[in-house]
């Protein structure tokens, strides 16, 4: 049965309803069911503005069609998806019986909705879409710790972990965007014979599908649904100095002084994890950190911003246990021993789905760290990965639900971006290493968590940070030099230090962070000093060499700043991708679409960030221009657009190009 309900078109056959309706302009929102009524979440969407489609129902087939999209239902319930020119978009994958005129009919019976039940009353749900285009390049869906940008033929789990985000949105070559609006853990499949997704315990299928002409007006239609990032502060825009970790507030305001004393540019430093007594008592630890207050007026008077890490889990020993576990802010179990993690201490995660969480918590930041005049946060932790699955029950044994467990990092987010909000602050800066679709509206900046200092690492986080910012998530940063190791002594890891220090100088965001070897003596007995220290990581601990080219990137980025800030506020305003992949600027291009290695930082400057031990000599390709040319960033060569070129890479150089219009 096909009808017209409430500017929608409804198809329902047997148990099971589908509702197709505009979201936005250009968008239709598609959403299934078995359960009596269909769930009323919106998960990542905003509500659009009002908009009347155009709806016909006719003998075998019904429309439904806002502006440049159009979906077509059939009477056996086969949906398809085009564009304003009538090209095919998106085609359910369909195999069975009940149309035998249909040229895909078929005796396997293989439905494109299929809600398998689960004892207990959630359904595993399969999507299943035609690959309609083996030649199709898709991107997006958020932080994979590989090295390709394009996704199509890549299986990719929908969860988060240490260094994964999962963020749904795939932007596809052939004209649309695609939102699986569903937070439950589960699987994409960019095949070449089929496209799937999957929710492993859902009551409900919802998806948001835009076509658009040009990437960025997918982009930006993306953004009006979901979100846009508040306006980067002044602070984001130059550099950030962290490490595993500064051990006490002497050790702190010794590096933040000597970054001063050698007049070397810098706008936040960190105070990393185990800083407070106990994971859960959100405060600092005053046996080596006696008098935050002065700390932060004395960095401030240096125009340094602190940024402190703040972890969501309790330990079972902390001051605020008892009282969050009494008034149900923590996360609760199925079966099993109440604990999320095990990390230097017995803890569980609060659970900032709950809106009374949420204010507890900010009220413990507030009072310990926000009016002391802290107003940058690190949410560290913020992916459920501690969790075990149950797959023959498709449950969790602990940690958030299986059906909602991508969303707690953008919950996460919501509970400081919520606190100041509040507080009449605009811009709120938070730093996670997980977030979901919408997370960007809540100020999450992600970082690509605790990576190898390794180059094959270092390739990964391109393609990390540009499919984030396809993902809708323009605020985005890398440890520089890597997390895990990587020794400040050894020439090897120096030349793998610069390459990436000169990259991060193009990134959304610079940020040097890093546990080294060898590492420190443990400082006490007491509170975090059980959680060693890595060695130095400040510019000047590589050595004269690569201090001489830090601080030359440094500045270049401080040069930046009016450019970066331009970059900033086009996220803010229209979602654009702060860096983009060079298909996003010049989708005319053919060549640009298959471009891997290169992208752009905005509109103007093409980066070419060296990726390889010993290369001193790259290839390098100029995407075509309707006008102007290429000129070198450091040097007085002009190049052709169209063009393929060799050019020098010497070590304290990046190869980077900008574009200049000829009238």
């Amino acid at each position: 049965m096909l009808f017209e309900q409430d500017r929608r078109l409804v198809y329902h056959f047997d148990a099971e309803q589908v509702w197709i309706e505009p979201w936005g302009e250009n968008a239709l929102r598609v959403r299934a069911t078995k359960a009596s009524c269909m769930p009323d979440e919106d998960w990542a969407l905003q509500k659009p503005a009002s908009f009347v489609p155009q709806v016909s129902i006719g003998a075998d087939t019904a429309s439904i069609t806002c502006g440049k999209i159009k979906g077509v239902m059939s009477r056996a319930g086969k949906l398809c998806v085009f564009n304003s020119d009538g090209r095919l978009l998106l085609e359910e994958y369909v195999r069975n019986r009940r149309n035998q005129l249909d040229p895909k009919c078929s005796a396997i019976e293989v439905e494109a909705r299929e809600l398998r039940p689960i004892l207990g009353g959630d359904y595993h749900l399969t999507a299943r879409f035609e690959s309609l285009d083996p030649a199709e390049k898709i991107f997006g869906m958020g932080q994979y710790q590989q090295p390709h940008l394009d996704l199509k033929g890549q299986d990719l789990e929908l969860a988060h972990r240490n260094s994964q985000a999962s963020v749904p949105f795939a932007l596809s070559s052939l004209g649309y965007g695609f939102l699986w609006n569903n937070p439950g853990i589960g699987r994409a499949v960019f095949g070449k014979n089929v496209m799937t997704f999957e929710a492993f315990s859902t009551t409900v299928l919802d998806y948001w599908i835009v076509a658009g002409d040009t990437p960025s007006e997918i982009e930006e239609a993306y953004a009006r649904a979901t979100g846009t990032v508040p306006m980067m502060p002044e602070y984001g825009l130059g550099f950030w100095q962290c490490k595993l970790r500064y051990q006490t507030q002497d050790e702190l305001l010794d590096v933040a002084r000597e970054y001063k004393r050698r007049s070397l540019p810098i706008d936040v430093i960190v105070v990393d994890f185990f800083h407070w007594p106990r994971q859960g008592e959100w405060k600092f630890d005053p046996v080596y950190w006696p008098d935050p207050d002065a700390m932060v007026r004395e960095l401030k008077e240096m125009n340094i911003e602190l940024m402190v890490s703040i972890w969501p889990t309790v330990d079972k020993k902390s001051e605020n246990f008892h009282e969050m576990l009494e008034n149900g802010y923590l996360v609760r179990v199925d079966r099993g021993i109440r604990t999320t993690m095990d990390f230097e201490g017995d803890t569980i995660y609060f659970d900032p789905t709950n809106p009374a969480a949420r204010r507890y918590v900010w009220s413990k930041a507030k009072q310990n760290y926000y009016i002391k005049g802290i107003r940058v946060f690190w949410l560290d932790e913020a992916e459920p990965e501690y969790a075990a699955y149950d797959f023959d029950n498709y449950r969790y044994y602990r940690g958030p639900n299986l059906a909602i467990g991508n969303i707690y990092p953008r919950e996460y987010a919501r509970t400081f971006y919520e606190g100041m909000a509040a507080e009449g602050q605009d811009g709120a800066v938070n730093l996670l290493r997980a977030a979901w679709a919408g997370s960007q509206k809540f100020g999450a900046l992600v970082w690509s968590g605790d990576i190898a200092s390794s180059w094959g690492s270092l390739r990964n986080q391109l393609a990390a940070g540009l499919n984030m910012g396809i993902a809708g998530l323009p605020w985005w940063t890398t440890d520089i030099g890597g997390f895990h190791g990587g020794d400040p002594n050894d020439e090897r890891f120096r030349e793998l230090f610069v390459r990436w220090f000169q990259w991060a100088a193009f990134c959304p965001v610079m940020r040097l962070h890093g546990d080294r070897e060898p590492r420190q003596l443990q400082i006490g007995t007491t509170g975090g000093a059980t959680c060693r220290s890595g060695a130095a990581n400040e510019v000047w601990s590589y050595g004269p060499d690569v201090y001489g080219i830090c601080k030359k990137y440094m500045f270049i980025r401080e040069d930046l700043r009016d450019y970066t800030r331009k970059l900033m506020r086009e996220a803010h305003e229209r979602g654009t991708p702060v860096m983009r992949p060079c298909f996003y600027e010049f989708p005319d291009d053919a060549v640009c679409w298959t471009i891997e290695r290169q992208y752009m930082y905005g509109d103007q400057y093409l980066c070419c960030p060296v990726m390889e031990p010993g290369q001193r000599r790259m290839s390098v390709y100029m995407p075509s221009l309707v006008k102007g040319r290429w000129k070198a960033f450091a040097r007085d060569t002009v190049y052709d657009g169209g063009s393929v070129v060799e050019v020098d890479c010497p070590l304290d150089e990046m190869p980077v190009f900008l574009k200049q219009d000829v009238e």
